[in-house]
C-alpha cells in the first residue's frame, strides 16, 4: 500500500469511518459512537459519545488518571445539546449545545461545561469553560464493561445525569428552568 493511500485511510480512520484491521479488512471502532437522550417538561436534551469498553483494563486510577481533565468518553469531544434552560448542580446552563469533560477523583467528580464544541475529544480549553459542577460518586454492585452515559427523569421537570463505567457511577442532579 503506498504512503498517500495509508494516510488517506488512517485519516478516515480518525473521523469514525473504519479502523484498518490486518490486511487491509475493515472493522468497527473499538469505542463505537453511543447517544441518550430524555424529554422532559416537553423539552429534549440529548447526549452524544463515544464509548470505550473496560477490555480487563484498570479503568479509574488507571486508563483514567485521577485529578486530570477527561474527556468522558472516546474519540470525539463528548456533545451535549439541550433545548431548555438547565441549572445542573448549581450552576445554570442556557439552552444550546456544549462539550462534557470530567475531572475524576476517587470521592467526587467535577463535570466541566464547556462552551467549545466540535473539537476532537482531548482538545480542552479551560477558558471556555461555561461551568463546573460537583457530581456523586458512588460503587455499583456490577461491573459495567462499555462506559455509558445516562439521562433519566426524576419528575416533571427534574432528571438526572449519570455516568457509568467499570464499578463507578457519576451523577449530578439537573432541573429544566422556567
Amino acid at each position: 500500500m503506498n504512503t498517500l493511500r495509508l494516510r488517506s485511510v488512517i485519516g478516515m480512520a480518525a473521523v469514525g469511518v473504519l479502523l484498518l484491521a490486518p490486511r487491509g479488512q475493515a472493522q468497527e471502532r473499538l469505542s463505537p459512537p453511543d447517544s441518550a437522550d430524555v424529554e422532559i417538561a416537553g423539552r429534549q436534551l440529548k447526549v452524544v459519545f463515544g464509548s470505550p469498553s473496560t477490555r480487563g483494563r484498570v479503568i479509574f486510577g488507571g486508563l483514567v488518571p485521577w485529578s486530570r481533565v477527561w474527556r468522558t468518553g472516546a474519540n470525539e469531544a463528548t456533545s451535549f445539546s439541550t433545548e431548555a434552560n438547565l441549572r445542573i448542580g448549581d450552576a445554570e446552563v442556557p439552552a444550546g449545545t456544549y462539550t462534557l469533560y470530567t475531572i475524576p477523583e476517587p470521592e467526587r467528580w467535577t463535570l466541566i461545561i464547556s462552551r467549545q464544541t466540535g473539537q476532537w475529544g482531548t482538545e480542552y480549553h479551560a477558558d471556555m469553560d461555561l461551568a463546573r459542577v460537583t457530581m456523586d460518586v458512588e460503587t455499583l454492585d456490577e461491573p459495567i464493561e462499555a462506559f455509558r452515559i445516562v439521562l433519566f427523569p426524576r419528575g416533571p421537570t427534574e432528571g438526572t445525569l449519570a455516568l457509568e463505567w467499570a464499578t463507578t457511577r457519576a451523577s449530578v442532579p439537573f432541573e429544566v428552568l422556567p
